[in-house]
This record gives structure tokens, sequence and C-alpha cells, in this order.
């Protein structure tokens, strides 16, 4: 057995997100965001496909999906309140990377398969910007499932798909944990 790692235990057992509206300047530079990627893209992998691919979007970039946010929204004839979310995850973000999935054709690995490491890489990348002292969240909402919004804005290509917005910065202000499920609840074990 290797040897443990306590302090990475205490970090899966007390991990939590952080609203993306608390997180402020300052946020990572480029170099902290290589690492932070580079532990995302170290997710389980069946048959070494990458089915995923990152994208990192900058103040400008944010601003302007912020705009493409309201046209689209306006379009699809949203509530105020669902056309406002979807605008403000990104007009009040300063960084979020964009987790793309972009599945592969495989004889070998199936497409549930690929999902769930796409899944892996989004909470790979949540997790190692919180372990690094980040604030961060994962997002998705209307924009995420607006193929036109994905195309325009990301230029996503045919059957790619938007997993997550992971928005990450500085915390001002740590939420109050949220119940858990007991684990008699949700686990069985067969002798």
């Amino acid at each position: 057995m290797p040897d443990p790692s306590p302090a990475a235990m205490d970090f899966l057992l007390t991990r939590r997100s952080r609203p993306a509206k608390t997180l402020e300047a300052p946020y990572p530079d480029q170099a902290t965001l290589e690492t932070l990627l580079t532990a995302a893209a170290r997710t389980p992998d069946h048959g070494a496909l990458v089915p995923w691919r990152f994208i990192v979007l900058g103040k400008g970039a944010l601003e302007r999906m912020a705009a493409l946010a309201e046209t689209r929204g306006t379009a699809l004839d949203l509530s105020e309140r669902d056309l406002g979310k979807g605008v403000s995850q990104f007009a009040d973000s300063g960084c979020a990377i964009a987790v793309i999935g972009s599945p592969k054709d495989s004889a070998k690995v199936p497409q549930i398969e690929q999902t769930l490491s796409v899944g892996a890489a989004c909470y790979g990348l949540l997790s190692a910007a919180l372990a690094s002292g980040w604030g961060a969240n994962w997002l998705t909402g209307w924009p995420s499932h607006d193929a036109e919004f994905c195309r325009e804005g990301l230029s996503l290509g045919e059957g790619e798909y938007v997993a997550a917005f992971v928005h990450i910065g500085t915390e001002t202000a740590a939420p109050p944990e949220r119940p858990r499920p007991e684990l008699s609840d949700i686990v069985t074990f067969l002798p």
C-alpha cells in the first residue's frame, strides 16, 4: 500500500465549492492556470482518448460571453430571472474555464465512459483550484445548453458540449456547510 496522504484526505472530506458571485480579484495568472489545468488533465481516461478540452476565459472573453448571453436569452424569450443569471455568471466573473466535452469515435470506449471522464476533468479542475487556495465554482446554466450560444461564443465543433464553466478567483465569503447525504442512504455493502 502506498503511503497515505492525510492532508489530501482531509481536503477531500472538507472540500466545499465557493459561490461564483463571491469570487473577486486577484485571479490566477497564466502559470497558475497551467498548473491547475495540468492537474485536471490527469483525470481517468479509458483508452487515452482525451474526450475533453479547456477554454480559458479572461475578462474580455467573459464580457463578450455576457453580451452574447443577453442577446441569446432575449431571442429565447427567457424570464428576466433566467436571463439575468445567464448574463451575470459571465459579467460578474474575472476568470473562468469552460470544460468542453469532445467525444471521440471509439469501438472500445463507449460514449458514457467518455462523458464520465469529462465530468472527472471538471471535478479535477475544481478540486485543484480549491486545493491551491483559490475559491472555485462549477456552473452550467442555460447558456451551456444553448447550441447557438456555444457555437458562437466558444466555437464548439459538431458533437462537442459544455460540461462546466469553472469560475476561479479569490473568495470573499465562505459559504455555510450544506447537508451531505447519509452513507446509509446511498451505500450498499455486498459481502
